[in-house]
């Protein structure tokens, strides 16, 4: 019989919780790290005094001092080029690209620098940056404020991809970006930021039961990148998702009564193939969506790794629902997402003839 799997607590968590929405768990993970260590460097614009558009940052210039967390100016190319320069200097710089719409001008930096110096340096030296950044839709943000750009960087060799999709994923998560030695693109999905948002939730057609906010540690832990999470466990579908897709694709099934097992990627780059490999071989079927355009989308790479290891399993042709290839649209960002009649109609389809 299906279930819902519940949050299990990671090595070196601690006892104590407190409720939290997703703000809060990335405000308690830069906390704890700038606590731990002294070389962990908060900047970006409006992130010091102000707290962050989205108040991520909110009391941590307060608390650590306008050196260790500080505003930019308004060039993203110059954020990341100065936290290049400072992780190859032995800082831990934690640099926020107010909205991943913004992150264009700072490619160059990323890909040509921060991914490449540990290969061109023969391993003298590293680039230990978490880039984060809101990214998604969800607040009509139109089409400056609400792209997905994550399937670009997922084609750069040299770069980490992590999206979370529950406050305890993205504290648990953003504690071990910053930790690692290579650059770590974070991206926050902004549509499930503030948890139980009813004005959001309650759509006509997308009301979901559960809501994205949850208990999390208070103190420090960790979860490990490049591990995915069974969210949901099923026998008849596997279903492949991330972000606020993992909580839409959650309601959808419990709806429509599939025994589809969720799977929840959490990190993109590097990606826990054997775990979707497992899941998809057992059950048969996958389904993949991601609120990201289809063309070139990370979807595109998961179905062809899908194939390619499990084509004499596969019962039928795999699903993909995301977004459309049009410019993102303001007035309509509900149709464009995928929800529950898109989502309905792929699982009548790949279940046919189960």
């Amino acid at each position: 019989m299906s279930e819902i799997l519940p949050e299990t607590a990671e090595a070196g968590a601690e006892a104590t919780s407190s409720r939290m929405n997703m703000i809060q768990a990335i405000n308690s993970a830069l906390d704890i790290m700038m606590d731990r260590d002294p070389n962990v460097i908060v900047m970006g614009e409006d992130v010091g005094y102000f707290g962050g558009v989205f108040r991520a940052t909110a009391g941590l210039q307060a608390k650590h001092g306008k050196t260790r967390v500080f505003d930019t100016p308004i060039t993203e190319c110059g954020i990341i080029g100065v936290a290049v320069g400072m992780g190859a200097y032995g800082l831990r710089p934690v640099p926020e690209i107010q909205f991943a719409d913004y992150i264009y001008p700072a490619l160059d930096q990323l890909v040509s620098e921060a991914a490449r110096l540990r290969y061109r340096s023969a391993g003298e030296f590293t680039s230990p940056i978490t880039v984060r950044s809101p990214f998604g839709g969800g607040i009509f943000g139109g089409q400056t404020h609400s792209q997905s750009p994550e399937g670009i960087f997922t084609h750069v060799s040299g770069i980490k991809t992590v999206i979370p999709s529950t406050p305890y994923d993205a504290k648990g998560l953003l504690i071990a970006a910053i930790e690692d030695n290579d650059p770590v693109l974070f991206f926050e999905p902004k549509r499930i930021y503030n948890g139980p948002f009813d004005g959001y939730w309650d759509r006509p057609t997308q009301n979901w039961s559960k809501h994205p906010a949850g208990d999390v540690p208070t103190g420090y832990y960790r979860i490990e990148l490049g591990k995915a999470k069974v969210v949901r466990a099923g026998g008849a579908l596997t279903i492949l998702a991330y972000g606020t897709m993992v909580h839409v694709c959650t309601a959808v099934v419990a709806a429509a009564g599939v025994d589809a097992e969720i799977i929840d990627l959490r990190t993109l780059i590097p990606l826990d193939i054997e775990t979707i490999e497992a899941s998809v071989k057992k059950t048969g079927r996958c389904m993949i969506v991601h609120e990201a355009t289809r063309t070139g989308g990370f979807g595109a790479e998961l179905s062809a790794l899908v194939q390619e290891r499990c084509f004499y399993h596969l019962e039928a042709p795999i699903e993909r629902v995301t977004g459309f290839d049009t410019p993102y649209p303001h007035s309509l960002e509900w149709a464009y997402f995928p929800g529950p009649v898109r989502i309905t109609e792929a699982l009548k389809k790949i279940m046919k003839d189960a």
